[in-house]
């Protein structure tokens, strides 16, 4: 079956190292808007929230006849896991309720453009994805953890780091990616590791990995900050044959590995 006409995805992890995968994603490549997601949001939606909103709005109107989406759709869950069906908790005046929102409006395009225009679409929601050539400096925990580990530097942890997130290798998302992509399936679907972690847990694992002399220090959390991160993969496992392979450590140390310890404290880079 064709890939959908365009895939609207936000992640900024390299796509694949495995050939026949290349060659896949270079089938669909084409019809994937690709917006990446990390630090970059924060000014943006403090400075700019109605611009980012209209910008957003205006790039799925013109690009969005498939979308790839982030869990951000589900917000502060109260549901958990979270399936498909969740319609999530978000606070839509709150720090991040135009980052949660933008998710959400983007996969509500999605589906007017395949019911009213006839669009063949696929939603992509993505928890929380890893791999090499992450950028050290855009926010997220795995690259801002092991960047402060191979430099011995604190390693921050928001409040008391109870909080849980699940990470899937970006090796495993790529497959979910195109699986989903052939598939003809229109709703959303959960793409995600649910295997899941506290924040401490995954810092632990980073000092031990990286032989690291940091101390773990903890910083206020943020406001509306999601507790719980978990997918629920059912969907994925019976319609697309799909389930992550790659365990967190393991994805760690090839994140370690294939990157170098320079690339990932930013050596070099502006």
């Amino acid at each position: 079956m064709d890939a959908p006409q365009n895939i609207f995805c936000r992640t900024s992890v390299a796509l694949s190292s495995q050939k026949a995968e290349q060659e896949k994603l270079i089938s669909i490549l084409p019809h994937i808007n690709y917006e990446a997601s990390g630090i970059d949001k924060q000014p943006t939606i403090q400075f700019s929230g109605v611009n980012l909103q209209v910008i957003n709005g205006t790039g799925a109107e013109s690009t969005l006849n498939g979308a790839g989406n982030l869990s951000e759709v589900y917000g502060d869950p109260q549901e958990h896991p979270q399936r498909e069906t969740y319609w999530g908790h978000v606070n839509p005046i709150g720090p991040r309720g135009v980052y949660d929102e933008t998710k959400r409006y983007a996969e509500a395009l999605t589906m007017a453009y395949h019911r009213q225009q006839g669009v063949d679409t696929a939603i992509m929601r993505i928890f929380n994805t890893y791999g090499p050539r992450m950028r050290p400096n855009d926010g997220r925990a795995i690259p801002t953890f092991m960047r402060q580990a191979l430099q011995d530097r604190p390693i921050t942890v928001f409040g008391d780091g109870s909080q849980t997130r699940s990470f899937c290798y970006v090796e495993d998302l790529i497959r979910g990616m195109i699986a989903l992509a052939e598939s003809g399936h229109h709703d959303p679907v959960n793409i995600g590791n649910p295997n899941e972690f506290t924040l401490l847990e995954l810092a632990q694992a980073v000092v031990e990995l990286t032989g690291s002399r940091s101390e773990i220090v903890h910083e206020a959390l943020p406001i509306d900050d999601p507790k719980v991160r978990r997918p629920d993969i059912t969907l994925a496992r019976e319609l697309l044959d799909w389930e992550p392979k790659v365990e967190l450590r393991e994805g760690l140390k090839r994140t370690l590995d294939e990157s170098g310890a320079q690339a990932l404290i930013g050596a070099g880079s502006q």
